[in-house]
């Protein structure tokens, strides 16, 4: 059974996973999908639409807007924010013109990040604070920046990963062992 704090509103249509919890002032609105094992931080606005996966780690003053769906094990810094509109004007509605941003499962968006809508982040990415993401993000890359730049590679453990002249590295917390071939990262 999730737990929601009483000055949390959730709408009628939500859907919380077991064992999520929703904290204070937070409001999810009709039609959000959240996952089993989430936490979403004070003062957290889930619009309809939204999907996230189990063990999503939603910080204080987050808000993800209708497009934005985000897989397992997701972590969404203090005050980061999606966009869902390009150009968007007070006068104008464009809410037929949103654009769908994907997370990968395991990555993570640090504090005060933008995603800019319409470009997704791949698996185990790790975005940096202050971050504005203004194009697609490769699974394990590390960037930072305005525009947000690669800058590097992350391991699934969340440790920065050093590439040998043969293309291969070994994760320092887990010991487990990536290949980068033509500028992609896996697990081998």
């Amino acid at each position: 059974m999730p737990y929601i704090h009483p000055t949390a509103i959730v709408d009628e249509g939500a859907r919380i996973g077991e064992d999520s919890k929703i904290w204070h002032f937070c409001h999810v609105m009709g039609g959000a999908v959240i996952g089993r094992g989430c936490s979403i931080g004070q003062n957290a606005f889930v619009a309809g639409g939204v999907v996230l996966g189990d063990n999503v780690k939603v910080q204080n003053n987050v808000s993800i807007y209708e497009g934005v769906t985000c897989e397992d094990d997701v972590f969404l810094g203090p005050s980061m924010v999606f966009t869902n509109v390009i150009n968007p004007r007070s006068a104008v509605n464009r809410k037929s013109e949103y654009l769908a941003t994907r997370v990968g499962r395991g990555a993570t968006i640090g504090a005060n990040a933008t995603i800019v809508c319409g470009h997704d982040i791949g698996a185990f990415a790790f975005i940096g604070a202050g971050a504005v993401v203004t194009k697609t993000v490769p699974a394990y890359a590390l960037v930072v920046g305005n525009p947000a730049r690669r800058i590097g590679w992350m391991s699934e453990h969340g440790a920065r990963l050093h590439f040998n002249d043969q293309g291969e590295a070994i994760c320092p917390g887990s010991g487990e062992r990536y290949v980068l071939e033509s500028g992609e990262v896996r697990k081998a």
